[in-house]
């Protein structure tokens, strides 16, 4: 067992610490509003710290899950943060959808301070990290992800290392990109279907059996029928999210039309009200 922080509490964050708890590790977690903190620490057990530097302090291993590249040097290298008290030969593993630079920039500071850095985003959602069972994309180095992979289990059914750091960022662009067009088909089919006057559900429950299939339809397409867009994975993540892609393609030369089309189609859906929407909401623009 290994003693860990872990940096950020929010919707992903709070269950994930939790699992590491859990599978008996010493746990101590920093949240920037104190009051999750002591929530976490009164349902789980374990301690807070104040600051991100106090919750680092002594630990093998710092797990962050945050906003955005600011919210992450923030408590990086920010004034308290975690590399300040971070130990020579100790690793930092960030669950940040965060952009691959900035992945990159920290992997730097860390190896320059002596301690390992890994970048770790994470595909499942809310739901996957409650039951434990998301998938962890990481850049950095063999011998680093081969001491926090173990740990890492503790709330993933899948993880991999892609390549040196910034290769799981990428990786989770990837894995956005393909979102983001399988949602807007998704919404089309439904919205057509109803427009033609099938009966919904019977539908998509043929047509996930063959190649149209998707974890989109069958864990959305009922939901999105049905009109509920209150939970999930929210419009404002994502387009968060698509404009690190975007960027990231400006810099490579990747050529995303339709990725930066349904990020347009997401704005849209903004402008409805919808920024905390789950992202299968694109029906919402095709319907109002």
């Amino acid at each position: 067992m290994a003693k860990v922080a872990f940096l950020g509490l929010g919707v992903m964050g709070y269950p994930m610490a939790g699992h590491l708890k859990a599978k008996g590790h010493e746990v101590t977690v920093y949240n920037r509003s104190p009051a999750k903190a002591q929530a976490w620490v009164a349902q789980h057990g374990g301690a807070s710290a104040p600051t991100p530097a106090d919750a680092a302090k002594g630990q093998e291993i710092v797990f962050c899950c945050v906003g955005n590249d600011d919210d992450l040097r923030s408590v990086t290298t920010g004034e308290g943060g975690a590399f300040a008290a971070m130990g020579k030969g100790t690793v930092f593993v960030d669950h940040t959808t965060a952009s691959a630079n900035v992945a990159r920039e920290l992997d730097a500071a860390a190896s320059a301070a002596g301690f390992g850095f890994i970048d770790a985003p994470v595909s499942g959602g809310q739901a996957g990290a409650e039951n434990g069972v998301l998938t962890v994309m990481c850049g950095g180095d063999q011998a680093t992800y081969a001491r926090v992979e173990p740990v890492i289990a503790s709330f993933a059914r899948m993880c991999k290392l892609m390549g040196p750091a910034g290769a799981g960022q990428l990786t989770k662009m990837v894995n956005q990109i393909c979102i983001a067009g399988l949602v807007q088909g998704l919404s089309e089919g439904v919205h057509f279907a109803k427009r033609a006057g099938l009966d919904v559900e019977a539908m998509l429950e043929v047509i996930s059996k063959g190649a149209a299939g998707s974890w989109q339809m069958e864990n959305r397409g009922k939901t999105m029928n049905a009109g509920k867009f209150d939970f999930g994975f929210a419009v404002d993540w994502m387009r968060k999210d698509l404009g690190i892609v975007l960027d990231e393609a400006r810099r490579n030369e990747a050529t995303l039309p339709v990725t930066a089309l349904v990020d347009q189609f997401y704005a849209d859906v903004q402008k409805l009200g919808g920024g905390r929407w789950d992202t299968s909401s694109l029906l919402k623009r095709l319907e109002k």
